[in-house]
C-alpha cells in the first residue's frame, strides 16, 4: 500500500494516540538539511505546517523542549484553541498537555510566559546538582541523574504522571541525546523547499550512536512542503 496520503480531513487521524508509551519528535528541516534560518525555525515553515504542529499539541499528554529552543524560539505559555480542548474533552483527557522543559544549568526566566502565564503547572526536568531557585514558584523541578540528565529516568517520570504520549520539539542536541539513549518511537519531519547552504546545524546533534532503522508511515504534501511520518522498526 503506498505511504502517499492525500491531505486529510482530520490530520489526527495520521497522527493517532497509542495504547503504547510513546515518544514522538517533530521537526523542521530544509532540503539540505538545516534546521533554522538566522537561528530560528520560523523561517522554514510553510503551508500544512502549522496544521500539522497543532494536531500534535493536541494528541499528546505532554511536550518537551530544551531550554536554548525555549529561549531561542521564545515560547509563550502553552495553550489550545477550544476546538482542540473540546477534542481532548471528549475523550477525558486534560484541556492542556504538560509543558516539560529540559535543562542542565536551570538558566531559565520565569517571568517567561511559558511559565507565568501557563494553564498548568510547567515541569523541569533536570539533574541533581542544579539548584532551582526561584524556578519553583512557578513549576515541579524533578531532578534526574547526577551531573547529567537521566532522560530515561525522566520519560519514566512523566509516565508515572499518566504522561504517556509524550512530543519532543526539541532542539537538535535533545534530540541528538534522546536518539543516543534509544528513547525515540517518531520522527514526524517537516521538510521545506528551500537551500540554506552552509552555517545551520542538523534537527539532532551530539556525539555519534548506533543507527536505528525507521519505517516510513506517510508522505504528505502541501504545495511544494512535505511532511514524513516515520515509526521506529518494530513499533
Amino acid at each position: 500500500m503506498s505511504v502517499f496520503r492525500a491531505w486529510p480531513d482530520d490530520l489526527v487521524d495520521l497522527y493517532p494516540r497509542r495504547a503504547e508509551p510513546t515518544l514522538r519528535v517533530n521537526f523542521i528541516a530544509s532540503v539540505d538539511g538545516a534546521a533554522t534560518i538566522d537561528g530560528l525555525s520560523a523561517g522554514l515553515q510553510g503551508p500544512g505546517d502549522k496544521e500539522i504542529f497543532d494536531s500534535l499539541r493536541m494528541v499528546c499528554d505532554a511536550l518537551i523542549v530544551g531550554a536554548g529552543t525555549l529561549r531561542q524560539e521564545g515560547y509563550d505559555a502553552l495553550r489550545l484553541t477550544p476546538e482542540a480542548r473540546a477534542w481532548r474533552k471528549d475523550r477525558d483527557l486534560p484541556d492542556f498537555p504538560l509543558m516539560v522543559v529540559v535543562s542542565r544549568s536551570l538558566e531559565l526566566d520565569p517571568e517567561q510566559l511559558v511559565f507565568s502565564d501557563a494553564p498548568i503547572r510547567p515541569i523541569v526536568l533536570t539533574h541533581r546538582q542544579a539548584v532551582p531557585g526561584r524556578l519553583t514558584e512557578v513549576a515541579d523541578v524533578i531532578a534526574v541523574g547526577d551531573g547529567e540528565i537521566d532522560l530515561a529516568a525522566g520519560i519514566a517520570a512523566l509516565h508515572a504522571r499518566g504522561a504517556t504520549q509524550l512530543l519532543c520539539e526539541g532542539g537538535p542536541a535533545l534530540f541528538g541525546s534522546l536518539i543516543a539513549r534509544d528513547l525515540v518511537t517518531e520522527l514526524c519531519l517537516t521538510v521545506a523547499p528551500l537551500l540554506v547552504g552552509g552555517g545551520p546545524g542538523r534537527i539532532a546533534t551530539g556525539a555519534p550512536s548506533i543507527a536505528r532503522e525507521m519505517s516510513l508511515r506517510h508522505v504528505l504534501s502541501r504545495e511544494d512542503m512535505l511532511f514524513l511520518r516515520y515509526e521506529r522498526q518494530g513499533s
